[in-house]
């Protein structure tokens, strides 16, 4: 009987065109909004002047949802992008996250802490609503994590304010291995969740002649030259 039903139904379909329930598609990876930086939520910019989330060497951004804070990070890499909560400018003793790119092609978001110069990671994973990405030889991905946690070492609260670690680098078989650069960037006070900024810091190649010590150099070496030597 079963076989004889599922069959006229089978027909009826083809012969009103009606088509039967389907998945629903997965949503893609929605882009990164910059202009809603300094607005409605907070943004760190590292790289090229003018730069955005697809362009900037490293990227990150962070606005509170309920009780949760979301970030977005994005990095020109093909293996890891990472925040770290610090309370000092150093590596060690901090609280990580990381949006790692493993070989199967998926965006996994990760729980670290610093034990001196090394990431351990940690099971417990503050982390929810994860997505990510690997396109155009990028890293990107979105995350929320809670405000507020029981009181644990390796989970800082978020509505304290901590200086932010910024971090990127290769990845082997999904496991992150050292950052790109020796002295990645880090925020130059701490950061509160509780108020938004859009902050670039130039790169390594754009900081040469953005030095106020540069440029006062670079003015007395072109005085020095069209004067002459005595």
């Amino acid at each position: 009987f079963f076989p004889l039903v599922f069959y006229l139904v089978m027909i009826y379909s083809d012969c009103t065109g009606y088509p039967f329930p389907t998945a629903p598609p997965v949503d893609p990876f929605a882009k990164i909004r910059v202009d809603d930086c300094g607005k409605t939520k907070g943004c760190f910019r590292y790289g090229k002047p003018g730069c955005n989330a697809e362009t900037c060497d490293y990227f990150l951004s962070y606005r509170r949802i309920g009780a949760d804070v979301e970030f977005e990070l994005s990095a020109d890499t093909d293996g890891w992008v990472a925040v770290g909560f610090s309370s000092d400018k150093k590596m060690g003793g901090d609280d990580v996250m990381a949006c790692v790119h493993d070989d199967n092609g998926r965006v996994r978001i990760q729980h670290f802490y610093n034990v001196g110069q090394w990431a351990k990671e940690i099971q417990r994973n503050p982390a929810r609503d994860e997505e990510g990405v690997f396109e155009n030889n990028r890293v990107t991905c979105r995350f929320k994590r809670p405000v507020y946690v029981p009181r644990e070492e390796t989970i800082v609260d978020l509505h304290l304010s901590w200086y932010y670690l910024f971090a990127w680098g290769p990845a082997i078989q999904g496991s992150i291995t050292r950052h790109d650069i020796d002295s990645p960037p880090v925020s130059e006070r701490v950061v509160s969740i509780y108020k938004y900024e859009d902050i670039f810091m130039p790169s390594a190649a754009y900081q040469t002649f953005s030095s106020p010590f540069c440029l006062l150099l670079i003015v007395a070496l072109t005085f020095y030259l069209l004067m002459g030597t005595p």
